[in-house]
């Protein structure tokens, strides 16, 4: 099978991280994969916030809490990094190309034997005046909206299992 391929089916969600530090060039190969993402137009509008400062990290975990308080006290399951996609507001494609960045990276980082996962709420979390104040702090000037956060670690248990996939998702027309 396909290297590629191989990976896209036995990648899964990691909720359990070991607290090693990710070593620099590991997240940079990471978030390179996220920057060849395809994007509309070839605009390559999304941008990345990466965030390995553990001060700077459980802030936005806080903030991503107040927005879904029945979710446990770290949305970021221990996770040392944090790559937030994020997209300018006027971007007509930004969702999409940010979700793409973060599907890269996420494979990137399975590729590299890092766990990963992708942790809703990075919008609200960057519209929240708190959030926008990281952003200014990071020199990221400008309205952009959160795409998605991907976090990124070492997993302290083993890759669960392939699953089935649900029958009947696929329609076709020749």
């Amino acid at each position: 099978m396909n290297d590629i391929i191989k990976a896209i089916i036995e990648r899964r969600s990691c909720k359990n991280y070991k607290p090693d530090a990710v070593p620099q060039e590991v997240i940079e190969q990471i978030i390179e994969a996220g920057l060849f993402a395809a994007s509309g137009m070839g605009k390559q509008s999304p941008v990345i916030l990466a965030v390995s400062d553990k001060e700077t990290r459980d802030k936005i975990a806080a903030i991503n809490t107040k927005y879904h308080p029945a979710h446990p006290a770290d949305p970021f399951y221990g996770a040392p990094v944090v790559l937030v996609a994020l997209a300018p507001k006027d971007a007509g494609t930004g969702v999409y190309d940010g979700s793409l960045v973060i599907g890269n990276m996420m494979l990137a980082a399975h590729s590299l034997e890092v766990g990963s996962c992708w942790i809703h709420r990075a919008k609200e979390t960057f519209d929240d005046e708190e959030g926008k104040e990281i952003l200014k702090k990071a020199g990221l000037e400008g309205e952009y909206v959160g795409i998605g956060n991907c976090i990124i670690g070492y997993s302290a248990v083993p890759n669960p299992p392939v699953i089935p996939r649900k029958e009947n998702r696929v329609y076709r027309v020749y």
